[in-house]
């Protein structure tokens, strides 16, 4: 029997086209809309109460047309997205689904439990992108399955770094919560030793720290070392990867970053902070290094390690595309398939 095709309203920050980073409602759907389902957006309004609004009217507008509602769910301010959402499509009879996403969302179970239970507890399931957010999900009492971020691995051409080279890259939004001024602080760090350090930071500023990342790095005198990009296009900066040798990952709370599975994927070895699902990806010293957050000697030391150690730098480089291959849609698009086929049956 043929697979049915789903009507999907999917719910999420679509905020692409206003520069800021690209999101799982920006890859997913699309992803889905090519297997065949008919997916509508909701999200796509730069201003806070008016991209709420849409979510809401837009649930009401296709409460008879969709089989399902998707919900991209994330750990402050956008949690009370989801949950005003999941509150209307019960009311209304409809199913929905939250993807969780954030990275602190563990706190979240804590601090708003009766918000969680309207959540998660009225879902016809509850997809965790990582088994990090499974853990804490099922911790709080609720039933869930991991269906992991995904990545289109024929769109990222491996190059195993062996004699690496002091060129550092970093890919994020410019937020506090990602820590972007550990960077720059790294590259001071490593300036004396390592005179001809470069580093290039890729993203778009969402809430000033770009601003102030760069007069840090007047501050320190490593301005001339860094480089700062703004928003690039997928293709325009996995190019610009080529020519880079480590990847820096200077999160405060994180989840399964998508930007990390990519630099995996492309050969890059990666430096990031051990933090929330983090290390549900990386396993230190094979497919990446570990260190703890805001250690600036420590990530020094780290980027040290990959500069000195050939033999180190070209394992890692090696083990984490072949950890990233796990995240090809190809694999993943068979999860998605199982999950929407069995809600279709329900």
């Amino acid at each position: 029997m043929a697979a049915r095709q789903l009507r999907i309203l999917y719910i999420g920050n679509k905020l692409a086209e206003h520069g800021r980073t690209p999101t799982s409602i920006d890859t997913l759907g699309p992803l889905l809309e090519k297997e065949g389902h008919t997916v509508y957006y909701a999200g796509n309004k730069l201003k806070q109460s008016a991209r709420l609004q849409h979510m809401l009217l837009s649930i009401w507008k296709y409460r008879k047309e969709v089989d399902l509602v998707l919900i991209d769910t994330y750990s402050t301010t956008a949690f009370y997205y989801a949950w005003l959402s999941a509150k209307l499509c019960r009311w209304l009879g409809v199913k929905y689904v939250p993807i969780l996403h954030g990275g602190n969302l563990s706190d979240r179970f804590q601090r708003s439990p009766g918000k969680c239970r309207t959540v998660f507890g009225n879902s016809a399931i509850n997809i965790a992108v990582s088994p990090y957010l499974l853990y804490y999900l099922q911790q709080a009492g609720y039933k869930g399955t991991v269906i992991e971020n995904s990545i289109s691995l024929s769109d990222y051409a491996f190059r195993q770094r062996t004699q690496l080279q002091p060129r550092l890259l970093w890919v994020r939004s410019f937020h506090e919560t990602y820590n972007p001024q550990m960077a720059a602080y790294l590259v001071h760090a490593l300036k004396k030793q390592y005179p001809d350090i470069h580093l290039t930071m890729v993203g778009p500023d969402v809430d000033g720290s770009m601003d102030k990342c760069k007069q840090l790095a007047i501050d320190l005198g490593v301005d001339q070392q860094i480089t700062f990009t703004g928003k690039l296009s997928k293709y325009e900066w996995i190019s610009l990867a080529q020519s880079k040798d480590i990847f820096i990952n200077t999160t405060n709370y994180d989840n399964l970053p998508v930007s990390v599975l990519e630099a995996m994927a492309l050969g890059l070895p990666v430096v990031s902070t051990n933090v929330g699902g983090i290390p549900y990806i990386i396993t230190n010293q094979q497919n990446g290094l570990l260190v703890r957050a805001d250690d600036v000697a420590e990530i020094a030391d780290a980027v040290t390690q990959l500069l000195s150690n050939n033999n180190m730098a070209a394992a890692i480089s090696k083990h984490a595309r072949e950890y990233a291959t796990q995240y090809d849609w190809n694999i993943i698009k068979t999860k998605w398939d199982n999950l929407l086929q069995s809600i279709a049956k329900s």
